[in-house]
């Protein structure tokens, strides 16, 4: 079997499917394709999910708290205690570091250098059609293939929004930062007309910390814009000053209703955001990618079709698109919806909301504690609304 693409989807499956099978029959190899360094591979970026204290990944993490922190437009401070769950934060070079020594040590693992072009169904199996580095023609069969490259357009929908955001990786002077606490959503940041905008901070240690400005809204920002943003966060609002920046990131997640379809012929599955493992109404992909991931392998071990499941129930995604359209239309104000969610509901109740685990009971709960009326209004006229056609670009 083949899989496109080594980002945390690609490699996260790449490691499952070359885990030693526990039914006791031999794994299937894996060759794994990925674009020659250049443009067409991501920047690092930083990956941030709810997990216990004993995590796969805890050796490598770049910090984790158990306590994070909401503050309102008017600086109200809302505290959420995670215990025993902790709030992880993992950067991509140290994900691919480990991943890929273990896969290295394998012999079931073949990595390739290549851009692809395109996937041909062969039914059975699947052709792999691309490029390689030197220029020269790359083909490859494979009874399955899994797709992790981001979808260059989006599939027909009725909301969008984009996740957008830039930080810093900064460095003070003197010890400002609590490394037990990290700011979630710091909503004392100018509003944007249409969607929300907040302040987010991830202490590393006293003296160190990701400071991002990030948006909810349709378009992104130009470089001034996210500069300007940032330096009235870290001046104005938290008084961050002598700083030195070490580091920057930045990245467009789509939100949107759209349904993003988990299978392109009779062999070819696609993973990670392009097979909807990213979050609508939050942005986060890392915890779904982990369970696509783990789910696809099981499937392959007791011989079945290695459909990747649905990363959220159907409720949950119903619940997003409620509230992107509430968001976008201007029916909620963003910043007291988010406040308000988090000082009325209860921290363990709140992280399986937002990992879509809630039973039906508790999402009755859960949106007791929202704008009820504009919220059943987007609800109600949410099946009338005809779907925008696909083909509009992703990022930027």
């Amino acid at each position: 079997m083949a899989i496109v693409g080594a980002g945390a989807a690609g490699l996260s499956l790449a490691h499952r499917l070359c885990e030693t099978p526990r039914t006791g029959r031999a794994g299937p190899t894996v060759t794994l394709v990925d674009a020659p360094p250049g443009p067409l591979r991501p920047p690092e970026r930083t990956w941030c999910f709810w997990e216990g204290p004993q995590g796969e990944y805890d050796d490598v993490l770049s910090a984790s708290w158990d306590r994070l922190r909401v503050r309102g437009r008017d600086g109200d401070t809302v505290h959420c205690r995670l215990a025993p769950s902790r709030y992880k934060m993992l950067r991509s070079a140290d994900f691919e570091r480990v991943v890929g020594a273990r896969l290295d040590a394998t012999p079931r693992l073949t990595r390739t250098a290549a851009t692809v072009d395109a996937i041909h169904d062969l039914r059975p199996g699947a052709e792999i059609r691309g490029t390689t580095a030197a220029g020269a023609p790359f083909r490859l069969r494979a009874r399955w293939v899994f797709d992790s490259r981001p979808p260059r357009a989006l599939p027909p929908y009725r909301t969008l929004l984009l996740q957008h955001f830039r930080g810093w990786f900064v460095r003070t002077r003197r010890p400002f930062f609590d490394p037990a606490t990290a700011d979630l959503m710091d909503f004392r940041t100018p509003q944007p007309a249409r969607g929300l905008s907040f302040g987010y901070v991830l202490p590393l240690n006293p003296r160190e910390a990701l400071v991002e400005y990030t948006e909810f809204s349709p378009q992104p920002l130009d470089d001034r814009g996210y500069e300007r943003a940032l330096r009235h966060y870290t001046h104005h609002v938290l008084g961050l000053d002598p700083f030195e920046v070490t580091g920057v990131e930045e990245g467009v997640i789509p939100m949107t209703d759209a349904r993003f379809p988990r299978r392109h012929g009779s062999s070819t599955f696609r993973i990670g955001t392009a097979g909807g493992a990213t979050r609508a109404s939050t942005g986060y992909t890392f915890a779904a990618v982990q369970r696509q991931s783990t789910a696809v392998a099981d499937a392959l071990a007791r011989g079945r079709v290695p459909l990747p499941p649905a990363a959220y129930p159907a409720r949950a995604r119903a619940m997003d698109s409620v509230l992107l359209r509430a968001l976008a239309t201007g029916r909620v104000d963003g910043s007291e919806f988010f406040t308000r969610l988090f000082s009325g509901v209860q921290e363990a109740r709140m992280l399986r909301f937002l990992d879509g685990r809630t039973t039906w009971r508790e999402n009755f709960a859960v949106g007791l504690r929202t704008p009820v009326l504009p919220m059943l209004r987007t609800a109600a006229e949410l099946p009338w609304l005809p779907k925008r056609p696909a083909g509009r670009p992703l990022g930027r």
